[in-house]
C-alpha cells in the first residue's frame, strides 16, 4: 500500500534533467533591452530626485543643519539613499527577464513616479 502511495505521489519514470545549475536565458532584443534600460534610468533618477527634494533641510540653509538634529538625520539619511540610487543606477540587471520587467512595469510605474515628484515639489 505505502508503495502505491508512493507511486501516486511522484511517479518513479519522471526525466529529471540532470544539469540544473546552467541557466539558458536568451539574451533580449536590442528594443528590450534598450528600453528596459531607459525605463530604470529614468524610474531610479526620479527617485533620487524626489529623495533629494524631501531629504533637504527645511531652513534650505546647509550652515543650520547643527541646529536642529532632526533635519541632520534626515539629510544624512537622504544623501545615504540618494547616493544608493545612483551606484544601482550603473548596475544594469544580469539577465533578460529583468528588462523585460523594467520595460513592462515602466509603463505604470514611471508615470506615478513623476506624479509623485511633481506633488512633492
Amino acid at each position: 500500500m505505502s508503495n502505491l502511495m508512493w507511486e501516486c505521489a511522484m511517479p518513479a519514470n519522471l526525466d529529471l534533467p540532470t544539469n540544473t545549475t546552467t541557466k539558458v536565458d536568451p539574451k533580449p532584443s536590442n528594443r528590450v533591452w534598450f528600453g528596459g534600460v531607459l525605463v530604470r534610468t529614468l524610474f531610479l533618477i526620479v527617485l533620487t530626485a524626489i529623495t533629494a527634494r524631501v531629504a533637504s533641510p527645511q531652513m534650505e540653509h546647509f550652515s543650520s543643519l547643527h541646529e536642529t538634529p532632526g533635519d541632520l538625520i534626515r539629510v544624512l539619511l537622504g544623501f545615504g539613499v540618494c547616493a544608493w540610487f545612483i551606484v544601482n543606477l550603473f548596475i544594469l540587471p544580469k539577465d533578460a527577464g529583468a528588462y523585460r520587467t523594467w520595460m513592462y512595469l515602466g509603463v505604470t510605474v514611471l508615470p506615478l513616479a513623476v506624479l509623485c515628484a511633481i506633488v512633492v515639489w
